[in-house]
C-alpha cells in the first residue's frame, strides 16, 4: 500500500438514546449535538491535517455510506465546509462489515494503492491533535497489510461498550489479544485495573485489498455479496447505488464478528482523546462544558438551585428549579425528562412510541428536503399549515394531490408558482390557490430563500397524497 489515506464515514445510524433530538429520518449525526458543527461535518473535518488522497479518477476526497432517506442531508452537509465526497446508498441496513465492504470495493477499484480510515459519523473526539497522531502511527501497519483499530484508553469502568484485549508497551500498534463483549459493572472494574484493556472505538485502518482479502477469507456470503452488488452498480452524480436485489442477499454483521475477531492480521494502536460515542444524553452531559454544580446546558435555559443535570431548549425558554441528575430535552414537538442513571432507556421509550404509531419517531417538526424544509406549524381537523422555505436555486417537485386543495401566502422573498398551464410570480403579501388534482410546482430562481406559508385543506392530509410527474432530485413516481 502506497497511497494516502481515504476517510471513511459511516453515517447509517439512527441514534434513538439521543431522542427526541435524533429521529430516524434526521439521526443525531445530521445534528450539531456537541458543537457548531454537526457530527457527519465534524467527523469529516477531523481528518484535515492528515495525507489524505482523493480517488483518483473522480476526486472525491471523502466516502460516505448512508442510506437513501439520508442522502440529501448528507450532500448538503459535506457541501457545506467544502468537502467533497461520494455517497455510497445502502439499499438495506446491513451492518457495518457489508458498508465497509461496499467502500473497499469502490475504492479498490478505483485505487488500489488507497487505504482506508474507516469512522463512524455519530462520534466525539475533543483531542483532533492526538487522533490524527493516533492515525499515522497506525499507517506503517495498515502499509503491511494489518488491519488496524483504535482502542480507546479508558477512564472509567464503562459497561456500555466493548472491549479490546491488548499490551501496548507504548503507542505503536500492537497484535489483539481479543475482543470482548460488554461486561458487567465488577468485570469492567477488573478491566479498568487490569490496564490491558481498552474501549472498543469502532474505528479502523486498512488497505482495502488487505480488508477484502480478509472479508474474503472469514465472511465469504458478505464478500461476495457486497461485490456483485458493486459490479452492477449505478451513478447518478455524487451518488453510488449498489444494485439492490444483490445487496439483498448480504448478510448482517458487524466488521468485529465478521472479520475483526476472527483475523491473525488485526492490530491496535492506543487513542487517548477524549473519546465518546455519544450514545446517551447521559454520555453528552460528560463530554459538555458544565458549570461549578456540574450543570450542562443549551438553547435559551434558566437553571437554579440544579446539579449534575442537563437541560437543551431548541424552541423556547426551558426553566428547571431544584433538579438533581436530571435530563431535559425540549424540541418543537417533545419535552423529555429522564433521569440521568437511566438515559439508555430512552431507546425503551422510542420503542414505546414506534409501536403507537407516532411520527415523532421519525420526524421534527421541521423537515429537511433537498429543495429546502417544511416546518408544520398547526394541525387541526381538516386542515394544516405549513411553512415552506425553500432555497435559492431549488424547485420542487412537478405534482398534484388527490385530497387535498393548498393556499398559499409569501411572507418573504419570492417564488416562481407553476398551476396547470400557468407559470407566474408569488410575491411578498400576494397568495395563490392550488385545487384538489391541480399539477403544481414552487421553483425559486431567484437569489434569496423565499417564504410560503401553505394551509391545507381536506378530509386526507398525510404525507403521501402526492403524485411526482418530474423531480430535479430523482424522486419521481414516488410519494414519500
Amino acid at each position: 500500500m502506497t497511497g494516502g489515506i481515504l476517510p471513511v464515514i459511516l453515517s447509517g445510524g439512527s441514534g434513538t438514546r439521543l431522542w427526541p433530538a435524533s429521529r430516524s429520518m434526521y439521526p443525531k449525526q445530521l445534528l450539531p449535538i456537541a458543537g457548531d458543527k454537526t457530527m457527519l461535518q465534524a467527523t469529516a473535518l477531523r481528518t484535515s491535517a492528515l495525507p489524505t488522497a482523493s480517488l483518483k479518477r473522480s476526486g472525491y476526497k471523502h466516502l460516505v455510506v448512508c442510506n437513501e432517506s439520508h442522502r440529501f442531508s448528507v450532500a448538503e452537509q459535506m457541501a457545506g465546509i467544502e468537502r467533497r465526497a461520494q455517497i455510497i446508498l445502502e439499499p438495506e441496513g446491513r451492518n457495518t462489515a457489508p458498508a465497509i465492504a461496499l467502500a473497499a470495493l469502490l475504492a479498490k477499484d478505483v485505487d488500489p494503492d488507497i487505504a482506508l480510515l474507516v469512522m463512524p459519523a455519530d462520534h466525539v473526539i475533543r483531542d483532533v491533535a492526538a487522533f490524527q497522531a493516533a492515525v499515522l502511527r497506525g499507517v506503517e501497519a495498515a502499509r503491511q497489510g494489518r488491519l488496524v483499530t483504535f482502542g480507546i484508553v479508558p477512564t472509567s469502568p464503562e459497561t456500555g461498550y466493548g472491549y479490546i484485549k491488548a499490551s501496548p508497551g507504548g503507542e505503536a500498534a500492537v497484535p489483539v489479544e481479543a475482543f470482548v463483549e460488554k461486561p458487567d459493572g465488577p468485570t469492567a472494574q477488573k478491566y479498568l485495573d487490569d490496564g490491558a484493556y481498552f474501549w472498543n472505538s469502532g474505528m479502523f485502518l486498512f488497505g482495502s485489498g488487505a480488508f477484502l482479502d480478509e472479508l474474503r477469507a472469514l465472511a465469504p456470503d458478505i464478500h461476495e455479496a457486497c461485490e456483485e452488488s458493486m459490479v452492477n452498480k449505478s451513478f447518478d452524480g455524487d451518488f453510488v447505488r449498489p444494485a439492490p436485489d444483490l445487496f439483498a442477499a448480504c448478510p448482517s454483521d458487524s466488521i468485529d464478528y465478521a472479520v475483526m475477531e476472527k483475523s491473525h492480521n488485526a492490530v491496535m494502536v492506543p487513542l487517548d482523546a477524549g473519546w465518546s460515542d455519544v450514545g446517551s444524553w447521559s454520555a453528552l452531559h460528560d463530554v459538555s462544558a458544565r458549570d461549578d454544580d456540574g450543570n450542562a446546558f443549551s438553547g435559551d435555559a434558566l437553571m437554579h438551585d440544579c446539579a449534575n443535570s442537563f437541560v437543551q431548549a431548541e424552541s423556547r425558554l426551558v426553566a428547571a428549579v431544584g433538579l438533581r441528575d436530571t435530563l431535559v430535552v425540549e424540541t418543537r414537538d417533545s419535552v423529555l425528562v429522564a433521569d440521568k442513571a437511566r438515559s439508555q432507556e430512552v431507546k425503551d421509550l422510542v420503542d414505546k412510541l414506534e409501536a403507537a404509531g407516532r411520527e415523532e419517531v421519525r420526524l421534527h417538526r421541521q423537515v429537511f428536503r433537498p429543495w429546502g424544509s417544511y416546518d408544520s406549524i398547526d394541525t387541526g381537523d381538516g386542515f394544516r399549515v405549513k411553512r415552506l422555505i425553500v432555497k435559492p436555486g431549488a424547485v420542487l417537485s412537478l405534482q398534484k394531490h388527490a385530497h387535498r386543495s393548498e393556499h398559499w401566502v409569501c411572507v418573504s422573498g419570492k417564488a416562481l408558482i407553476t398551476r396547470n398551464d400557468e407559470e407566474f410570480e408569488l410575491r411578498v403579501n400576494e397568495s395563490t390557490y392550488v385545487a384538489v388534482g391541480d399539477v403544481h410546482r414552487i421553483a425559486n430562481p431567484y437569489d434569496e430563500p423565499v417564504h410560503i406559508i401553505e394551509v391545507q385543506c381536506g378530509r386526507y392530509l398525510g404525507e403521501d397524497d402526492i403524485v411526482r410527474l418530474d423531480d430535479n432530485y430523482g424522486r419521481e413516481g414516488t410519494n414519500t
